[in-house]
């Protein structure tokens, strides 16, 4: 499989390339993080997603069996970032996948997307506005989408054990495990056009995707 995956030096994105190995492609802002790409075995594209046409970076997903989007503005960006990464860049992606014919696409959104802001700033009403309009506008799509959300993220070791269903408790899970389902997604057809809730539990990854 060729999966790519923007966002390709996020942390999730590390590790789900680690996994992938030469069948994933990273797409960085950055060519300062092509080697730590590469060294994950993976291969690193440079396409900036905020600045990037649609022709551009559906030429980076052709042939593609799949695309991740992975992508965030991160922490200490403002709100108006929020929008032209975890939005806009998303709207990019799936332009570009419909563009390019790869129909499977995974989307890593957040708990609390789909509702309004609850608590926090401005800035965190924006990042979970930008993850809202980024499903909504996914669900859209004659694309076999798969949404997910996962709960506070740790980066502490994997332990293949998770909660994963359409609505969840809140709760936290480790970043390696958030990548690992990923990594399970892509193999699960039958998880098309789903939104998952994704936090730590006690099932196997592959008995909650079904795919065991």
């Amino acid at each position: 499989m060729r999966i790519i995956i923007a966002g390709g030096h996020g942390k999730i994105a590390l590790l789900l390339e680690e996994r992938l190995k030469s069948g994933a492609v990273g797409i960085v802002r950055n060519p300062a993080h092509v080697a730590d790409i590469e060294a994950t075995g993976a291969e690193a594209v440079v396409c900036d997603l905020e600045r990037a046409t649609v022709e551009e970076v559906a030429a980076i997903a052709q042939g593609a069996d799949a695309v991740v989007f992975a992508a965030g503005a991160g922490p200490g960006s403002g709100a108006a970032r929020k929008d032209t990464v975890d939005r806009a860049a998303s709207v990019l992606l799936a332009d570009a996948a419909e563009r390019a014919g790869v129909r499977r696409f995974i989307q890593v959104s957040s708990m609390g997307a789909g509702r309004a802001p609850q608590g926090g700033d401005e800035v965190w009403a924006a990042y979970i506005t930008a993850k809202t309009e980024a499903e909504e506008d996914l669900r859209a799509r004659d694309l076999d989408w798969t949404i997910l959300r996962p709960g506070r993220l740790s980066d502490e070791p994997g332990t293949g054990l998770v909660r994963l269903a359409p609505e969840v408790a809140p709760g936290a899970v480790p970043r390696d495990d958030v990548a690992a389902v990923i990594a399970a997604l892509l193999e699960a057809p039958g998880t098309a056009r789903t939104t998952l809730e994704l936090v730590s539990g006690d099932t196997p990854i592959k008995a909650a995707i079904g795919t065991e």
